[in-house]
């Protein structure tokens, strides 16, 4: 293990030539990309099986068998199909993302307590004030979550892509380390991925916060 002296010289290093600045803008950049993508599509199947009972017996078990095959065992399959270049490592950060945020909506929707629901009916709400009063406000925790789950494990998958013949990049920082022999560029990478994950984390829990005001928690009691 490597002193931090060493760490903290080799971070130096990497920003003084401009290396970190690059290698972090293209691993934020396809991370940022991945997880926009695994959010839409994972709030929309999420969604269609939450509501429907019947898509949720259709479509969940093949998705539930996907979502425990490992990150690494689709990049094989991604560079057959998409090649070395930036779709594939953007993919498989998507298929990281998707698998949370579909199971997060998923559950929220389907768990939504039947009587609320029933009060927006004798109220006559419409589908549309149904969906924006009741049915959001209901999921809207539990979605959130969802977000936090599907950002970290796209900051996971990230590293697995960047494995695909990738030139930039933290995680090749990572093996370009570990072939050369350099333990302090290694854990260096790994403290940067650490605090990029905990800003990005921590921003998007900012972001989210204004929405989830109306809680009556022990949390926003104190």
């Amino acid at each position: 293990m490597p002193p931090p002296s060493r760490i903290f010289a080799t971070l130096v290093d990497l920003s003084g030539s401009g290396e970190l600045a690059r290698h972090i803008t293209a691993t934020v950049w396809r991370v940022l990309v991945g997880f926009a993508i695994g959010v839409v599509a994972g709030t929309a199947a999420g969604a269609l099986a939450g509501y429907s009972a019947i898509v949720r017996r259709l479509v969940d078990p093949t998705l539930q068998g996907l979502r425990a095959i490992p990150s690494i065992a689709w990049v094989p399959l991604f560079i057959l199909w998409l090649g070395i270049f930036e779709e594939s490592k953007i993919a498989l950060i998507a298929v990281g993302v998707f698998f949370p945020v579909y199971l997060g909506v998923m559950a929220a929707i389907a768990s939504v307590d039947r009587k609320i629901v029933e009060v927006g009916r004798v109220f006559r709400l419409s589908g549309p004030a149904l969906v924006r009063r009741i049915l959001l406000p209901a999921i809207l925790p539990s979605y959130v979550v969802a977000l936090r789950s599907g950002l970290g494990l796209g900051w996971m998958f990230v590293v697995a892509a960047e494995f695909m013949g990738a030139s930039e990049g933290l995680g090749y920082l990572l093996v370009d380390g570990q072939q050369l022999g350099k333990p302090d560029q290694i854990v260096a990478a790994i403290l940067v991925f650490a605090v990029l994950g905990k800003l990005t984390d921590a921003l998007l829990a900012a972001a989210t916060a204004p929405f989830l005001r109306w809680q009556d928690t022990v949390e926003t009691a104190r």
